[in-house]
């Protein structure tokens, strides 16, 4: 079942409640984003450790076959 891009931006924000965040859905189908989070909290964390923090907020969304999100092209970084 797609997922639609306000209900990937709710369960970002759950976690970044400051974060800058811009969500495309990229093929118009609602399984293919992108996201673009910025967030005061990835400051002094790696590309690494900021991807796992989103992939941890989206709760399972993309989680195998079984998964409502297909696929997330994801880029992270603190606010300049």
């Amino acid at each position: 079942m797609p997922i639609s891009a306000t209900e990937i931006e709710t369960l970002l924000r759950e976690s970044f409640p400051s974060a800058q965040i811009t969500i495309t859905d990229l093929a118009g189908d609602g399984n293919h984003y992108a996201a673009e989070v910025i967030d005061p909290s990835f400051k002094g964390q790696n590309r690494v450790q900021q991807q796992r923090a989103v992939y941890a907020a989206l709760k399972g969304k993309m989680d195998g076959h079984n998964g409502d999100l297909h696929a997330l092209a994801l880029t992270t970084k603190a606010p300049d």
